[in-house]
């Protein structure tokens, strides 16, 4: 019985890794830095209705300060322009309400995993098992390679498709469509979660390739 629980937490390391890579990849991107990296990109589409780069990082800055704290909608819902126009209208702040709340609970399922993986690990390195939890981690990382190269591809070749089904898997349809006008699409436009997934994707392989490279031997 405890060999057969041992061998069942061995593939739900490797099933999670995946999982682990990709969240992990995600914090990293939400920070300054990316959205600095990102607007600096060559052939970035400016703002066709005047928002300089300087302006896309201010307001996209706050945007992204909104998703990570635990401040509520009015955060965004008091921005205003110089003319004292709202910054967001209703639409988007009922989107931005949505994000947080997913981007919110994929980080909760990020930190239980990561106390989860770190645990397993100290039990198996005081235990005598730290060559299997290694081996484990090298399976997911392979499983990592194998998803996330896959869903690349099809980012690469059809990201219409994979955007539009990505939003309806995690938001009601219709409640993420905007105006060209509107503050979220001047912000982030199509480019930006184009390069978005792909960084996110890249860096989980990187480390699906790390983890799959992790040498193992039955002297460990």
């Amino acid at each position: 019985m405890k060999n057969r629980m041992l061998n069942l937490a061995w593939w739900i390391i490797s099933f999670f890794t995946p999982v682990v890579l990709t969240l992990t990849a995600v914090r990293l991107l939400m920070t300054p830095l990316f959205l600095l990296v990102e607007y600096n990109l060559p052939a970035f589409p400016p703002d066709p209705y005047g928002f300089t780069k300087e302006e896309r990082l201010y307001w996209s800055g706050i945007a992204l300060e909104y998703l990570l704290n635990d401040a509520g909608i009015e955060f965004l819902a008091d921005l205003r322009f110089e003319d004292g126009s709202p910054v967001y209208n209703q639409r988007e702040l009922r989107h931005m309400v949505d994000v947080k709340n997913v981007v919110q609970g994929a980080l909760r399922i990020w930190y239980a995993l990561l106390v989860v993986f770190i645990g397993v690990g100290f039990l198996a390195w005081r235990g005598g098992r730290w060559l299997e939890f290694r081996l484990a981690l090298r399976r997911g990382g392979l499983w990592t390679l194998i998803l996330l190269g896959g869903i690349l591809v099809f980012v690469l070749i059809g990201f219409g498709v994979f955007f539009v089904a990505f939003h309806n898997v995690f938001f009601e349809p219709g409640t993420w469509t905007f105006l060209w006008s509107d503050t979220l699409i001047r912000l982030f436009p199509e480019r930006f979660w184009r390069d978005t997934f792909l960084f996110v994707g890249g860096m989980a392989m990187l480390g699906g390739v790390l983890l799959w490279k992790w040498k193992t031997s039955q002297r460990e």
